[in-house]
């Protein structure tokens, strides 16, 4: 049952009310949309401060307790994508590209939605370990290595395989900037430690909250903006972009529980394995399968997968972990 005032605290939340905010203004046809630069300077800031106190994390504590939630995080990126594949598969009929970049952007991660669970967990005075971001880029990788194979295994019209240069591909993903960004937060903060940061910490911990619901208003302008797509991509892959990331973030908590974790940590891999990437995965699968439909993938993700996980999603993840914790499973 739906812890009902997790819930009424994510709705209530600045994080979800902003995005309302912004989808609101979009539909009343506002000009409230972040300017390109702005909304680029965002997600650097984002993505830097996430990495770099993730790093700051891993430095207090033993790292041989990271191994098995990494480990668990690296199955999940390599899993959930073959799912979503396997579902839309036997769900719809879209082709085996379309099948691949959408599965390539539901095995990658969300980093606002991450962001936005920290933030609902601290809130509610939840702890989580400080190897949380540290999992949010070892689970970007191979979910879009997975959901890109899956995407050009095999031939797709007139018996002509898809060819990929994987070279391209993976300096795309490799060498991204969500990736250099969250990695090279999480060395300089692993390496320069809690004195270091403490210099920082007015910029990257103090501002964070305001930044990042900026960074939501403009997603929710976006997705208010896009709100006619979703007619187009069909009431199935509407119902996937709810109910699969339901099943992956439910099947994250199980084996999260079954390899002892605690419930802001369950949490955290839920929330993971629930969202979709609608910031790197595009790139990467643009150069990797030029051919598919990009609007699918992306308005299933922003339009539909993204308000469900900010509004009802987390609290929910968080629900079904305090009840595997509460009946010792």
């Amino acid at each position: 049952m739906l812890d009902f005032s997790a819930a009424i605290t994510s709705l209530t939340s600045v994080s979800v009310l902003v995005f309302f905010l912004g989808f609101l203004a979009a539909r009343l046809k506002s000009d409230l949309r972040v300017p390109d630069q702005i909304y680029t300077f965002i997600s650097m800031f984002l993505l830097f401060g996430i990495g770099l106190k993730g790093g700051v994390g891993l430095s207090t504590i033993n790292l041989s307790s990271a191994v098995v939630p990494l480990a668990l995080t690296v199955g999940l990126g390599i899993l959930v994508p073959f799912l979503a594949y396997v579902t839309l598969r036997y769900t719809t009929k879209l082709g085996r590209i379309d099948l691949g970049a959408i599965a390539a952007h539901y095995g990658s991660t969300s980093l606002v939605t991450f962001s936005a669970a920290l933030v609902f967990l601290e809130n509610l005075e939840i702890e989580y370990g400080g190897y949380a971001t540290a999992l949010l880029a070892v689970m970007e990788i191979p979910g879009l290595i997975i959901g890109i194979y899956l995407g050009s295994r095999r031939p797709e019209t007139n018996g002509v395989a898809t060819k990929l240069n994987w070279a391209e591909t993976m300096h795309e993903i490799l060498l991204s900037k969500s990736i250099v960004l969250l990695v090279g937060g999480l060395l300089i903060g692993y390496i320069t430690g809690a004195v270091g940061y403490a210099k920082v910490t007015p910029m990257f911990v103090d501002l964070l909250p305001g930044v990042l619901a900026l960074f939501l208003m403009h997603l929710g302008f976006v997705a208010g903006s896009q709100l006619e797509k979703l007619k187009g991509v069909g009431l199935k892959l509407i119902s996937f972009g709810i109910v699969f990331p339901i099943f992956a973030g439910m099947l994250a908590v199980a084996l999260g529980r079954l390899a002892g974790l605690g419930v802001g940590d369950l949490t955290v891999l839920a929330v993971l394995a629930a969202s979709a990437s609608y910031i790197a995965a595009p790139a990467a699968v643009s150069v990797a399968l030029p051919k598919a439909n990009h609007g699918l993938a992306i308005t299933a993700a922003l339009g539909v997968t993204f308000p469900f996980n900010l509004t009802l999603g987390i609290p929910l993840y968080l629900t079904f972990a305090q009840l595997l914790l509460n009946v010792g499973v």
